[in-house]
């Protein structure tokens, strides 16, 4: 699962693009680009206004972007139509909608957290495939903006224990600058081991 874009060229491209469209991506999702490409199956899970689906896309990947947001599942589409890219745009309850297991790729998920569903939408992935993961952590209280509430908080060292058991690529816990405010997130990036 590659591209035939190099990981230095992708970054750049997406923050050209970014910079000109709003949101940048994670710097987690750019820094792993290599793993989208033609005919690779993505989810993005709480994919909001499309960011990371977009960018998927763009790399040859066949999205489906799914989101309880009916007005960000409406912008996505909008603009995947506007840059003529084939994104499978789902308004659906994350809470409750069945996902078939096995029946991607790579599942993503930035910035969202149901530690009720996980499993579930871990087991997504199809034998060799990828999880590709970031949220924020419990210090994201103290930066004074994000969420708040434990249910949408990882503890330290959370996500390992949610993807397993997954073998992790690599993963980190940091405070970083995002849009010029400090994140306190945890990354992952894991791999379904293959049958």
């Amino acid at each position: 699962m590659s591209t035939e874009k190099g990981e230095g060229e992708a970054t750049e491209l997406f923050s050209r693009r970014s910079r000109r469209r709003g949101t940048p991506p994670s710097a987690w999702f750019s820094w792993h680009a290599r793993i989208f490409g033609p005919r690779v199956r993505v989810l993005d899970i709480a994919c909001g206004a499309g960011r990371h689906s977009l960018l998927a896309a763009e790399l040859g990947a066949e999205v489906v972007a799914a989101d309880s947001d009916g007005e960000a599942i409406s912008i996505l589409e909008k603009e995947a139509a506007r840059r003529k890219l084939a994104i499978k745009c789902l308004h659906l309850d994350l809470a409750s909608s069945d996902i078939t297991p096995e029946s991607f790729d790579v599942v993503m998920m930035f910035n969202y957290l149901d530690r009720a569903r996980f499993a579930e939408f871990r087991n997504a992935v199809r034998p060799g495939g990828y999880f590709l993961a970031e949220t924020f952590l419990e210090g994201q209280k103290e930066q004074g903006w994000g969420p708040k509430s434990d249910d949408h908080l990882l503890k330290y060292g959370e996500l390992l224990d949610l993807v397993a058991p997954f073998d992790v690529v690599l993963s980190r816990e940091v405070l970083e600058m995002v849009d010029g405010r400090p994140a306190s997130v945890a990354s992952v990036l894991a791999q379904r081991p293959p049958k």
